[in-house]
């Protein structure tokens, strides 16, 4: 049989993977995917969860369970050796060890894309994953907690003052949800009144949200405005050093919650530890049908797709000439790639990926969103509505739309949970403080 490696399990890896379930007869080739994580989060739902609007867990998909005729190995692909047809894993318990294949498929995502300002490494928190998600809404939720006993004062205003630096997409999404979660909390927090909770989003743009009209961004500023969210627009995060943010107009922010979302990269292994060929930016070359492309043109049996690839984006509409890393790609690119491949086994022809971008939709909150397609604009109740369909139904399994589904319902009836697990970080902590311990042997002193 044909040894195919997938490495990465996010939006491409997983529906490439699906797809050579349903593509390929039992027997025809064996599908092994490589990921640190047993499952794939569904990214554009993370600020809800910052939000504690989604319960957590149904924000992400087993790889397991859904993957039912794929080898799932839990493990970190740290080196490709094409030349060689290996790649090593990196397991986490063990010793590293080598997976040979005989086509690879490498769907490995992108990480945050941070630069050297002092502090940020140390202080700052992302938005990529769905740790980060849950400690961002379980501090927000205690430090409300913790200023609520507390006499105004520096260190109460610490507490209260929560940071963004970058304002796409992602960015914009988690500070509104965030300013929504603290709208919410302020019924719980008599003793907190509205100003004096502060919200601040820097971004080094003249703009917010590429992605959509100016007019529709200048709305969305305004909004956040009246809900007591600020946007420094032309500004630059300087320092973080001890949590205190400088920006370049001289401002100073102290705050224990400081979120990065200004851009990302592709997953940095593929640069430094494979002799796969990468642009400047590090993604891997590719051919609108998602084959390698060498220096001497295709790779043989080598496939990429998703945040880490460089796809060139037929339709126009990618900046720079390639598909932009989002969700609405990876998920259609993963979906072609598995027919292509399994084609390709059968000797057949790939075909090129084109699509045309539906458009950008963006949650700002219960009831309030922004949505844009070509040039037709849809701000408010409409477009949050839209942001719900459209993710709701983007949503990968129909378990976790049923899911997700009931959380929405839940929320809206009962209102969101407020609860904060943050003792889980020490879970023994508990058992520890009462367990009985042996009495020291006074004959050994």
């Amino acid at each position: 049989m044909t040894r195919i490696l997938i490495v990465g399990g996010g939006y491409a890896g997983f529906y490439t993977a699906l797809g050579l379930e349903r593509e390929l007869a039992p027997g025809e080739a064996q599908v092994t995917l490589v990921d640190p994580l047993p499952y794939m989060t569904y990214q554009p739902f993370l600020p809800e969860v910052a939000a504690g609007a989604i319960e957590a867990r149904h924000v992400v998909v087993s790889l397991r369970k859904h993957l039912r005729h794929t080898k799932v190995v839990t493990g970190e692909v740290t080196k490709v050796s094409h030349a060689d047809k290996k790649a090593t894993v990196e397991p986490p318990v063990g010793d590293a060890y080598d997976l040979e294949y005989d086509e690879i498929i490498v769907t490995a995502g992108a990480v945050s894309r941070t630069f050297p300002i002092p502090g940020i490494a140390e202080n700052a928190i992302g938005m990529k994953a769905i740790e980060e998600a849950i400690w961002v809404r379980d501090t927000v939720v205690d430090n409300f907690a913790k200023a609520a006993n507390m006499a105004p004062g520096p260190e109460r205003d610490r507490l209260l003052t929560f940071v963004v630096i970058g304002g796409g997409f992602a960015g914009i999404e988690t500070f509104a949800e965030m300013r929504s979660l603290a709208t919410a909390l302020l019924e719980e927090h008599p003793a907190i009144q509205f100003d004096d909770v502060q919200f601040h989003l820097i971004e080094a743009a003249p703009r917010i949200m590429p992605e959509v009209s100016e007019e529709t961004a200048n709305w969305v500023i305004k909004n956040l405005a009246e809900r007591g969210a600020t946007v420094h627009l032309n500004t630059q995060c300087v320092s973080a050093v001890d949590g205190v943010v400088e920006t370049s107009n001289g401002d100073t922010f102290a705050s224990d919650v400081i979120v990065w979302t200004a851009g990302v990269m592709a997953a940095p292994f593929v640069k430094s530890n494979s002799d796969l060929p990468v642009d400047e930016r590090g993604r891997i070359r590719a051919r609108a049908d998602f084959r390698v492309e060498g220096e001497q043109g295709i790779l043989e049996h080598a496939w990429t797709a998703g945040d880490v690839a460089a796809v060139p984006d037929l339709s126009g509409g990618g900046v720079g000439g390639y598909c932009v890393p989002n969700a609405q790609h990876a998920v259609r690119q993963g979906k072609l790639l598995a027919k292509n491949v399994a084609a390709t086994i059968r000797g057949g022809e790939p075909k090129d990926y084109y699509h045309e971008n539906l458009g950008a939709v963006a949650g700002l909150g219960p009831g309030v969103g922004a949505f844009r397609s070509g040039d037709y604009a849809i701000t408010g109740f409409l477009a949050w509505l839209l942001h719900r369909g459209y993710h709701g139904y983007a949503m990968p399994t129909v378990e976790r739309k049923i899911r997700v589904l009931m959380d929405w319902i839940g929320g809206h009836i009962l209102g969101r949970d407020l609860i904060s697990l943050t003792a889980r970080s020490d879970s023994h902590a508990f058992f520890r403080r009462y367990a009985a311990r042996p009495k020291a042997d006074a004959s050994k002193k």
